[in-house]
């Protein structure tokens, strides 16, 4: 069968196509500019716009199940066409679907609710790639700063696309939210040592006010509402922030990655 990966240049989508290829499934991947796109010769690389469904028929034409993301366009809104992308991919024959969860419920999530595609929810708390934005102050100056103090069960990118594989290719997990994290809840000064680690030299951890954190976000060119969104989230964290499931192991019956693994995975992005 064809599986459809939407988002497929994305930080789960890449992880996605790659398992399923590895794994000896038929993938066609979705992104809105196909001539960027790098994946192996297997891969199907179709283009498209999920904000705009009338792009989106070829994509959809004979898969049997796909992943969908929840936003799109250049400013990654949430999607407002759940509607239509989800009666295409009806009308195309997708009946198992997964659904890469954001922080709310949007019109596709709705949508799937009403029609009859089986449909799993991944959803994570906190990516361990968002250390990524740590990068260019780790090689200026060799620290992490951050006004946040409270552990995390970061997952990794590629955890989340083990659980999304098994969903979209076994039964059992239709109607199901996987709540994926990682093995161990780690503060950002525990993984500024980590990562310092990985990278054989000693980092430290700056702990800002909360105006600092506002102009750490500012520099990296977000909106002010997501700015504020940012501090919010440092200074009332999630109550499950720091809660470690099993999700990754019961799913794909093999341990969830560490951090210290992702760290020495991406140690160069951290190098000068």
């Amino acid at each position: 069968m064809t599986i459809l990966i939407t988002g497929a240049t994305g930080t789960v989508g890449r992880h996605l196509v790659d398992r399923l290829v590895s794994d000896g499934h038929r993938v066609r991947a979705l992104t809105r500019d196909p001539a960027k796109a790098r994946f192996s010769p297997e891969v199907e690389v179709v283009g498209g716009d999920l904000t705009d469904v009338t792009t989106l028929s070829g994509a959809f034409a004979g898969a049997a199940a796909a992943h969908l993301i929840t936003f799109g366009g250049d400013d990654g809104e949430d999607l407002a066409n759940g509607d239509a992308i989800v009666d295409l991919a009806v009308r195309s024959g997708v009946r198992r679907a997964t659904v890469l969860g954001g922080w709310d419920r949007t019109s596709v999530e709705a949508a799937l609710d009403d029609s009859p595609i089986g449909w799993t929810l991944v959803a994570a708390a906190e990516f361990m790639s968002g250390a990524l934005e740590w990068a260019p102050e780790v090689r200026a100056g060799g620290t992490v700063s951050t006004h946040a103090t409270y552990p995390s069960a970061v997952v990794h990118e590629a955890d989340i696309a083990a659980v999304a594989a098994v969903a979209l290719t076994e039964d059992g997990h239709a109607g199901k939210t996987h709540c994926v994290t990682g093995p161990e809840a780690l503060t950002p000064a525990e993984r500024t040592r980590l990562l310092g680690d990985a990278l054989g030299r000693e980092l430290a951890h700056v702990q800002l006010t909360v105006d600092q954190e506002r102009e750490r976000l500012r520099s990296y060119g977000y909106p002010e509402d997501y700015v504020e969104f940012g501090v919010q989230l440092a200074t009332s964290p999630p109550g499950v922030a720091g809660e470690v499931r099993d999700t990754v192991e019961s799913v794909t019956k093999r341990p969830a990655r560490t951090f210290a693994q992702w760290a020495a995975e991406h140690a160069d992005r951290f190098r000068p």
